[in-house]
């Protein structure tokens, strides 16, 4: 049987306020709210609340057949929580149904996987976390930031206990293979990978309202068609895609939600049903996938020359996580949230010369004089608390023995509950 995996992205960066050089060392908030808020009302009007009842919709009527996945990170959470909580209620509504999956990644949709590992693990435990605080599920599946996906990377995400990971279907990790299949990472054979279907993925955002496109229109009939008609044994469809994509990316006058509503009856009528990506991920692979570089979901490349193509960018990268096991020795709550707002991965991207779409910048340099404007502030903070004169190896003793300590708590903490549990049992028997 065909199976679709459906996984939305939901983020949404904060939106950085223009920042004089001027104001280096004396003003430190970075955001511009009024802005933040009126894009988050934007995406939660016109495409989450919607899509949300949708899918609400299509899971009563099919009776738990449809099912999908979402991957939200940390930062765009928090904004949902201030700006339009009504979105988090949605979600949460979604959750309770059982048909809705919630997958990992790290908190602040940010390069830590590439940059630093400790920041990477911080990260990728704070959003399991928030993840369980607000819709109640553990996450078992794991999706990097942007999709960045390498056999080291896989080997990291592993260690934090993850055997689920998805992946880009980039053409040269793939060769003849078909993405239309389990795989498992290169040689850590209990760890599955997912890959995306990107031809299947795009035309959803790209092509549906593109009148010059030669397969227009694009309607639920014909998508499920092809699915339908795909080789006998290409079983697993993953279509990957923003949640934007329905009611922003492509607006709502061009039929979109229509689309998304005549998916499941279409693929019922073809035999074609609905998994999430833990169910997936429970068919056996078909072979290994070796990445030794790194790839992403964007560009033709699927690389990370969207982020870390040029001087600009490698410079603001580097002064970045340059500080990153300061950063964590910090208890101040301000210094934290700014440390996790700044490393999304758009405010990179806005200072690359080829892929800058949705900058607010006239120009990456200018994207680049706000950011380092802004990090050379943030960086003076970082150095009030813990200053640059502690030696590197210094300040990595103090980390381990601070991470040492949490480890031990930890361990306490799950013995003591142990024992009240058996002084629990042992009171109830002397009562019996």
């Amino acid at each position: 049987m065909k199976n679709i995996c459906f996984y939305f992205q939901v983020h949404i960066p904060y939106i950085l306020r223009r920042y004089r050089f001027f104001e280096i060392g004396k003003d430190h908030y970075y955001y511009d709210d009024f802005n933040s808020e009126n894009n988050v009302r934007y995406y939660a009007d016109y495409s989450f609340l919607p899509a949300n009842k949708i899918i609400m919709d299509l899971i009563r009527e099919t009776n738990g057949g449809f099912k999908c996945a979402f991957s939200i990170c940390g930062t765009t959470l928090e904004q949902l929580e201030q700006y339009a909580p009504e979105v988090i209620d949605s979600f949460r509504e979604l959750a309770e149904t059982g048909c809705v999956e919630f997958l990992a990644e790290p908190y602040s949709n940010s390069l830590a996987s590439i940059y630093n590992d400790n920041e990477f693990e911080i990260q990728v435990k704070a959003h399991a976390q928030k993840i369980q605080e607000l819709f109640g599920k553990k996450p078992k599946v794991f999706r990097n930031s942007e999709l960045i996906y390498s056999d080291e990377i896989g080997e990291k995400i592993s260690k934090l206990g993850y055997n689920v990971i998805l992946a880009e279907g980039a053409k040269h990790v793939l060769g003849w293979k078909s993405p239309n299949y389990v795989y498992k990472h290169a040689y850590l054979p209990k760890v599955k990978l997912l890959v995306r279907n990107f031809v299947m993925s795009n035309h959803i955002p790209f092509d549906f309202s593109n009148t010059s496109w030669d397969q227009y229109p694009l309607t639920a009939d014909k998508y499920m068609q092809w699915i339908a008609d795909s080789p006998e044994g290409e079983n697993l469809f993953n279509i990957w895609l923003g949640y934007e994509s329905f009611g922003c990316t492509q607006k709502g006058y061009t039929g979109i939600f229509e689309f998304l509503k005549a998916i499941p009856s279409q693929a019922a009528q073809r035999g074609i049903g609905f998994v999430t990506p833990s169910e997936a991920a429970k068919t056996d692979a078909v072979d290994s996938l070796t990445a030794l570089h790194p790839l992403s979901w964007s560009g033709e490349a699927k690389d990370l020359s969207s982020w870390t193509g040029n001087h600009l960018q490698e410079e603001a990268l580097n002064k970045l996580y340059s500080v990153a096991e300061r950063v964590n020795l910090c208890s101040e709550k301000a210094l934290k949230h700014d440390w996790l707002a700044i490393q999304d991965t758009n405010y990179m991207r806005y200072m690359s010369f080829s892929d800058a779409w949705g900058s607010q910048y006239g120009s990456p340099y200018e994207a680049f004089i706000n950011y380092m404007n802004i990090l050379s502030d943030f960086l003076m903070r970082v150095d009030a608390e813990y200053p640059t004169s502690i030696e590197n190896e210094e300040l990595n003793a103090l980390l381990n023995t601070i991470n040492d300590q949490d480890k031990t708590i930890a361990e306490l903490e799950k013995t003591i509950k142990q024992l009240r549990s058996r002084k629990s049992k042992n009171a109830d028997k002397t009562q019996e």
